[in-house]
Formats: structure tokens, sequence, C-alpha cells
């Protein structure tokens, strides 16, 4: 039993952070009163302690209380208790690795097969899959593995860009990364464009948000799946 959302963004262009997926969240969470918040990734450098209070702003509106997981001195008891969980996006390098040094990585993942709502932004979301090598972040530390909780069979590039041919920038694309990615990996992508987000109840995966979504597999040409789609993969 799987009850996930895994978003592109916390933040689309224009808005304010989560408020495009405050409708969704407060369905997801309506049997929650203090959500577990996952701080590692520290987007920016930040503190656990802000990047904990900015979750919390948003939640205030949904009278949900926010509590970091860096405050427990037993993390992994933390979570077998927790109703909720949210994982924030930044560096996916420092989310993983902290999760391995913290010993919760098993933990979590039990957590999710156990239908306790979850939601990913970004590197939280890019963790849900089989490894976190199609993420686009930066390796500024180096955590023990790349394999990640796989709650999905696939893995997912948030922030997914399409090339821009009007563009004089001749470096890679994204597409072309994935292509690298699949010489050496079989393991499908999900390329997820901003403001949209995969949701997951038990073995169904569907595609939700304003955009389709671009689908690699090793052995076929990448293809458009449009939005409020089940995604199925051979």
């Amino acid at each position: 039993m799987k009850n996930l959302i895994l978003a592109s963004t916390s933040t689309v262009h224009g808005g304010s952070y989560l408020d495009y997926l405050k409708p969704t969240l407060n369905e997801h969470f309506k049997a929650v009163e203090r959500i577990i918040f996952i701080p590692y990734a520290r987007p920016g450098g930040i503190s656990h302690e802000l990047y904990t209070s900015n979750a919390q702003k948003f939640f205030n509106a949904l009278d949900i209380e926010v509590v970091g997981l860096h405050s427990f001195k037993d993390p992994v008891k933390a979570l077998e208790n927790a109703e909720g969980v949210f994982t924030g996006g930044g560096n996916t390098f420092l989310l993983v690795k902290q999760l391995y040094e913290n010993k919760i990585i098993a933990s979590l993942r039990d957590r999710l097969y156990q239908d306790m709502p979850y939601l990913g932004t970004s590197a939280g979301t890019n963790i849900a899959g089989v490894s976190m090598q199609t993420t686009n972040d930066m390796p500024i530390v180096y955590p023990p593995s790349f394999k990640t909780l796989g709650t999905v069979p696939f893995n997912i590039n948030a922030h997914y860009l399409d090339p821009d041919p009007t563009s004089k920038h001749m470096g890679e694309t994204r597409e072309t990364r994935i292509k690298e990615f699949h010489q050496f990996n079989n393991v499908p992508v999900i390329g997820l464009r901003e403001g949209s987000w995969i949701e997951v109840k038990k073995r169904t995966y569907t595609l939700r948000g304003p955009h389709s979504a671009r689908i690699f597999e090793a052995t076929k040409l990448p293809y458009e799946l449009p939005t409020d789609s089940e995604i199925t993969i051979s």
C-alpha cells in the first residue's frame, strides 16, 4: 500500500511555496495532524531549522504541525510513529548521504509501503525512484550508495527541461544526459516538468498537473505521456 505525491518542484514560477499543490495536499494529508519533515537536502545551504520553518508556514494553512526529523534523538523511531512525511528539495547527493548516515533508508521505505501519506518535492521526489542517478544536482558530497527507496519502478528527473531551439548554448540537454544514463542502465526515467506531479496509490502511478511528461526507456524512442494518464512501463 503506497500513498505518495511526487512533485517536480515546491514552487512554480510566479507562485509561492507549495501553493499550486494546496488542494491536492489538503486532501492527501486530511487525516494528519503532524508531519515529519526531512530537511536534509538543505537548498542553498540553509539550516535544518530554517527549512523546517519554511515548510511550517505553508502547512499552517492546513492546520498541520510540521516537525523536523533532525530534532529527534532517534530518527528511526520518529519515522515509525509518523502520521505523514514530507521530504523537501535541495541537493539529492546531500539528502541521500544523510539518509544513509542516519540509517533511515529502510525505515522510511517500510513506512511508505504502509499507506502513510508522503510528499516529495524535487530531491524528495528523486529518492522515491530506483536510484538517484538521474538527478540534476552537483555531487557536493559522496553518499554510500546511489540506491534510493525504490517505491516506484522507475527513476524521476525532476525539473525536466525541453531543448530550447532558439538557444545558443551548446551543452548537453536533459534528454542527452538521460540517454547517457541508458547506455549503462535499463531503469526507465520520467522527465517530470515543473508544476506536474506523480500520484501513487498502491501500485497505480498517475501523472497529474498541467503538463505531459517525457518518458525514457532504454530500448525505445522517448515519448510524451499526457497528464492524467497512468504510467505503465514495460
